[in-house]
């Protein structure tokens, strides 16, 4: 075979120069982490997490048109609105991102529902991004209940509205004014037939706003609404459209709950109780089941336990036993049932369930037991 020819010198130094600088840039894309894609979120009541620690919810709970909200890293937009409502009445949603329970749905590792005689402080913060062609407020939701559920409708909702667009007012009628937070409000109060409504309007709209959530609820116990013996169960921020709201989002949203027990936020060391989690899987082609072992490793019996995490994307629960599982995707919350509601200290409960799976199959990342982290067994 006849010998191919040698280059000339400064070609072949050219080509190599050329093959370097390639690999360098192959080595930058390589080394650059893929963006988290976005998730949307059509389904009524559908929810998806963000930021590993908040739950965000379509919550589209008085229309039947169409509502999607898409996930960004931080937050999320209204991408999807159809539809309008009598401004005079209840609007179509409330899409929105939050910490703590929500009709059986818990952020993971949240610390909520939190007695509010022991929350030193609750810090939060959020950017709203908003939109000129729809009727709607922004606004803040604070819940308290006498008892700590995690289901169903509060006794007290403390709204915040930080922007008011088109012809809406809050439930009941203006009682006054009000500095809260270094900030006036118009004040209102009322009922809208299920729970009491404490609502502070801004007269000017606010983008973004770092605060204490404790401020507004010393003023609901304050004016008889509440007392320090009940319980913080959720802190959300969104929106409440009547007409339109596509584009409207939530770019940032935090939330910690400070108790005397040490820090409360997403994570959060919690006290004197501990617990461990063991998850035990069987998995075949798109479906597998979970045995869970919730073990209560502190002093005290944990009453009324709730076991809080999240299924990876593309996960799906069909069934379970000995305990309820609730929603099928997404953040998750096991709660006990009647025979095994409560774990003594050095016990432990176990239930499982059954599911689909698409693409690759991971177990859940952490675990909460009653808003403590758990360590994995």
């Amino acid at each position: 075979m006849r010998p191919l020819p040698r280059l000339p010198h400064p070609l072949r130094g050219a080509l190599g120069a050329l093959v370097t600088a390639l690999a360098v840039i192959a080595a930058l894309f390589a080394a650059t982490p893929a963006a988290q894609a976005d998730t949307t979120v059509c389904e009524e009541f559908g929810s998806t997490v963000v930021q590993g620690r908040y739950v965000v919810q379509n919550n589209r709970w008085n229309t039947s048109a169409t509502q999607c909200v898409t996930t960004t890293d931080t937050g999320f937009r209204v991408s999807r609105a159809d539809g309008s409502v009598p401004t005079n009445g209840a609007p179509k949603s409330y899409p929105s991102v939050f910490n703590g329970c929500h009709y059986t749905n818990c952020s993971p590792g949240t610390r909520l529902p939190a007695q509010l005689a022991g929350i030193s402080s609750a810090p939060s913060s959020i950017s709203y991004g908003y939109v000129g062609d729809a009727v709607y407020n922004a606004s803040y939701d604070i819940w308290l209940d006498p008892t700590p559920r995690t289901d169903g409708v509060n006794q007290t909702e403390i709204m915040i509205w930080l922007n008011k667009v088109g012809p809406i007012q809050p439930i009941g009628s203006q009682v006054g004014t009000a500095t809260v937070g270094g900030r006036s409000w118009q004040v209102w109060s009322g009922s809208n037939g299920t729970n009491r409504v404490l609502s502070f309007v801004a007269p000017s709209a606010i983008g973004s706003w770092s605060f204490d959530v404790m401020d507004f609820v010393r003023q609901a116990v304050a004016r008889g609404l509440a007392q320090n013996s009940w319980y913080l169960t959720s802190v959300q921020a969104g929106f409440e459209p009547w007409q339109n709201g596509a584009g409207l989002s939530v770019n940032s949203f935090s939330s910690t709950v400070n108790t005397s027990g040490g820090p409360g936020g997403p994570g959060g060391p919690g006290g004197s109780q501990a617990c461990s989690v063991s998850y035990a899987t069987n998995v075949w082609q798109g479906g597998f089941t979970a045995n869970v072992t919730v073990a209560n490793t502190g002093s005290a019996p944990v009453d009324g336990w709730r076991l809080a995490f999240t299924l990876p994307s593309g996960q799906q629960i069909t069934s379970a036993w000995n305990a309820s599982v609730l929603p099928s995707s997404g953040a998750v919350t096991a709660s006990g049932l009647a025979h095994n509601a409560s774990i003594a200290p050095g016990a432990s409960q176990t239930f499982g369930f059954q599911g689909s799976y698409s693409g690759t199959f991971a177990a859940p990342a952490a675990f909460s037991l009653n808003g403590t982290a758990c360590s994995k067994a």
